[in-house]
């Protein structure tokens, strides 16, 4: 198998395990276990917050170590097995360790992708090979989200978080599959031995706050994830209490219905050097604050589906964006998976302390009062895009240059 088919492959199978896993979590424990919007937001916060103080020094360990492939494939088994004991014990104990884990975890597989990709393929071919993971990573949510809802109707929701040990075991397959001696780990960190008296070591992590691209990237992605965290999550619990018993099938067709706009959205970050990212991240955080008015302006349930389109272009094309993005940002630095770390701890900062906030305005106003907050929120995060951020993939377009001689 090639590389780039092993890439392709892992990207497919990585989707039950990498992010699919949330807004299933949130519906079992309204829905099963009869927790209410306030304890889950309260729980889901307490325990993000928990897990993410990690996330820049699992970054760190990204950079420094050389057994990328094994923490794919332990992080895979321990989510496998973690999902399984929130379906077996939904204790309160039990799903807090378990969260906590997860949010660890989160930390793990995506930058640890985005590594291997780097490491293989360097940054001449970093936006297209982004954009082609990010495709294939939605195919495969497209086909877990269908394969869950099947299973969740049929098998009850405790049947979702059963296939979980069968996509973890699939994807030690795909990563083993990957021979270690391809990866180029200097190449991997954000070094290139191309120009080695520049790129030698990396320099001292706080630096990162010196460069405006990356400080502009940080605010921005902490007040995007504030507002766009818990939308799935109250759409999802708006969603399933209109739909008793079909819970787990109106869950699936709202990430079924974001993923279809995401697909297209990879294939446009693969001409991110000809269109350039700032456009791109300007679509992106324009489509957030339009799905928080849609969601605030509209109750009906298919039309509430319909505005999930919205997240692919928000939150998916982001996703898709934010690795080339950062490498543009933190280029020669030698701490991209550090920073790619402390971006995920600020992105969680951002996620985890809106679901308590959202489950609270939820509580004292309804769902229409918290989708309008979390809109104005997306509208700030707009602007400061719009102001502050300068474009980066010109620097990536140069070091490609200087590979090519």
């Amino acid at each position: 198998m090639s590389h780039r088919a092993s890439l392709d492959w892992l990207n497919f199978l990585l989707a039950d395990l990498r992010g699919g896993l949330g807004p299933y979590v949130n519906v079992f424990l309204l829905t099963e276990v009869g927790w209410d919007q306030a304890k889950i937001g309260a729980l889901l916060t307490a325990s993000g917050l928990i897990g993410i103080t990690f996330h820049a020094p699992i970054g760190a360990l990204i950079d420094a170590t050389r057994a990328k492939r094994g923490l794919m494939i332990g992080g895979a088994w321990l989510l496998a097995l973690l999902g399984t004991a929130i379906a077996t014990y939904p204790t309160i104990a039990v799903v807090f360790v378990a969260d906590v884990s997860m949010a660890l975890l989160g930390a793990v597989f995506v930058p640890t992708t985005a590594a291997i990709t780097l490491g293989l393929y360097g940054a001449r071919d970093l936006a297209a090979q982004l954009g082609r993971n990010a495709a294939f990573d939605r195919f495969g949510n497209l086909f877990i989200a269908a394969l869950a809802a099947v299973v969740g109707t049929h098998f009850g929701q405790r049947g979702v978080f059963y296939m979980l040990p069968l996509f973890a075991g699939l994807s030690m397959i795909a990563v083993l599959s990957i021979p270690a001696g391809a990866l180029d780990h200097q190449r991997a960190r954000g070094l290139d031995e191309v120009i080695p008296e520049n790129n030698s070591r990396p320099y001292p992590w706080r630096q990162l706050f010196a460069e405006r691209p990356f400080t502009v990237l940080a605010i921005g992605t902490a007040l995007f994830h504030f507002a766009n965290a818990p939308m799935l999550a109250l759409a999802s619990q708006k969603l399933a209490l209109e739909a008793k018993g079909f819970e787990s099938a109106v869950t699936s067709a709202a990430i079924i219905v974001a993923q279809l706009a995401t697909i297209p959205m990879a294939f446009l970050v693969m001409r991110a050097n000809r269109i350039g990212a700032k456009p791109l991240l300007i679509l992106a955080f324009a489509a957030l604050p339009l799905r928080g008015i849609l969601f605030f302006a509209v109750d009906d349930p298919s039309w509430m589906i319909a505005f999930q389109l919205l997240d692919g272009v928000g939150a998916g094309l982001f996703d898709v964006l934010l690795p080339l993005v950062l490498y543009g940002a933190v280029l020669g630095s030698g701490r991209y998976n550090m920073a790619r770390g402390m971006l995920g701890a600020i992105q969680g900062v951002g996620g985890a302390s809106s679901y308590a906030f959202a489950g609270s305005l939820v509580v004292w106003g309804g769902y229409s009062i918290a989708f309008a907050v979390l809109a104005g929120v997306g509208v700030i995060a707009l602007l400061l895009i719009l102001m502050a951020m300068p474009e980066t993939v010109s620097s990536i377009r140069a070091e490609a240059h200087v590979e090519e001689l």
